[in-house]
């Protein structure tokens, strides 16, 4: 399936010619190792694949005993995978190497020879066991992969006009009208309910089979658990903890993270790393309280108020509706249909966090609990920063609504309280974009051009 980080990797062939070795990281099944092998077959003469999960020690000796002797190193390596290699015009790939620290180690002797091009892909690459010891490679260039996006879930399924539609629509800032917006909104609602594993996606777009994709999803929230018993140490229970926990959560008013649901007495910094973990695996986007809607967003972030979200939104769903372990097919088309009897704004919100992350931003929120002033009172689910910074006016808040009625009190207050400091305001909802009062209203499938 067409993936748009294969046009970033032949930026980094075309542009590095050798000097780097690309890393690309991202949760288990998003789709590195296919997107990777698929790149090396169509642009490289030969590649070699080595995979760490299942590679034999005659390969690891090569990495502990070899590098001294590259020339050795290399004519090993070829007998040993039966692969020519060709001076500027191989691959050699190293999967999942966060498994061998001591190959990933190993690049910068690799990439110094220049011989050939490197390419790392890895899960929990940050996870303290797995830097245990060796030397990070200034060398290496790291790249996030993420679930695919609303466009390449509209390219699986074959549509492949919907998306520049939407693009031309948004930048002449038009409403779609009616029937486009409804057809638009229908693709939107598969994509929420499918969400972007490419396994998912492919089962999808073969059998248009909502309950045999839902089956690939658990399939894949199953891996995980897996890779929480084994990889998190003794932090396990907590970070299995906090997994569970995670749909309740965002079903909460303000769907803030509350430790006291895990733990009487609960204090951040015995979760901290737990919490580290999931996001550093990637299974999770954190979304951080800040207090100053400024530039540096990070700067006033306060870590001990955050909000939780799935990485994959299809992931949720079928975390969240598990009670006979398989999402029934009413379930979905009562979602399809808009007329799912549960809080859908967990579910939109958790989206509009995984577009907003695909697209580069950083994820905060603003909380002001003010008990004594009401017009302080206020939150506002996103704050982004936009892509040309200026001496003002630099910050959007953004709202989601799930439903056709609602309110926007915090908004309007938080737009008046810091009129100097906001650029354009956005609410995102189901309807078609319009503007009203200095704030523009876009549908929810055009998150990603914010």
């Amino acid at each position: 399936m067409k993936r748009k980080i294969y046009d970033r990797l032949l930026r980094w062939k075309k542009e590095d010619s050798g000097k780097s070795c690309l890393l690309i990281q991202g949760a288990r099944r998003v789709g590195k190792s296919y997107i990777v092998e698929e790149f090396a077959k169509n642009e490289y003469k030969s590649y070699i694949l080595i995979d760490f999960n299942r590679t034999s020690p005659e390969i690891s000796n090569l990495f502990l005993n070899d590098l001294d002797d590259l020339d050795t190193f290399f004519l090993k390596l070829k007998a040993a995978y039966n692969i020519p290699l060709y001076e500027r015009d191989s691959l050699i790939i190293l999967d999942e190497v966060q498994l061998f620290p001591r190959a990933r180690s190993a690049v910068k002797y690799l990439v110094a020879d220049g011989r050939y091009d490197f390419i790392e892909t890895g899960s929990l690459i940050s996870i303290r066991n797995n830097v245990k010891n060796i030397l990070i490679p200034s060398e290496e260039e790291p790249v996030n992969m993420y679930p695919m996006d609303f466009e390449e879930f509209l390219w699986a399924i074959g549509n492949d006009t919907m998306y520049p539609l939407i693009r031309s629509f948004f930048e002449k800032k038009r409403p779609l009208g009616q029937a486009l917006h409804r057809k638009a909104m229908d693709l939107f609602r598969q994509y929420l309910i499918v969400g972007g594993m490419p396994q998912a996606v492919k089962q999808f777009a073969n059998t248009k089979d909502f309950s045999a994709t839902d089956r690939v999803k658990r399939r894949i929230l199953t891996l995980y658990r897996d890779d929480i018993q084994k990889r998190a140490d003794k932090d396990r229970l907590k970070v299995e903890a906090i997994f569970d926990e995670i749909p309740n959560q965002l079903q909460n008013q303000n769907r803030h993270f509350k430790l006291s649901s895990l733990e009487n007495d609960a204090r951040f910094k015995e979760y901290d790393e737990p919490l580290f973990w999931l996001s550093d695996a990637m299974i999770v986007n954190n979304c951080y309280n800040t207090t100053d809607p400024a530039i540096g967003l990070k700067l006033n972030q306060d870590r001990r108020l955050l909000k939780c979200y799935m990485g994959d939104t299809g992931l949720l769903v079928s975390h969240a509706f598990d009670e006979n372990s398989i999402v029934s097919e009413e379930i979905y088309k009562k979602l399809l249909l808009d007329k799912l009897e549960a809080d859908m704004g967990m579910i939109m919100e958790n989206m509009v966090a995984q577009m907003l992350t695909a697209s580069g931003h950083k994820l905060y929120f603003y909380a002001n609990n003010d008990r004594e002033h009401n017009e302080n009172r206020m939150e506002i689910d996103f704050l982004i920063a936009k892509k040309v910074i200026t001496n003002r006016h630099n910050i959007s808040p953004v709202e989601v609504k799930s439903g056709k009625r609602y309110a926007l009190a915090s908004m309007r207050k938080f737009m008046a309280k810091y009129a100097e400091q906001l650029h354009t305001a956005y609410v995102l909802h189901p309807g078609d974009l319009n503007e009203e009062n200095g704030i523009i209203f876009l549908p929810l499938y055009m998150t990603p051009f914010l």
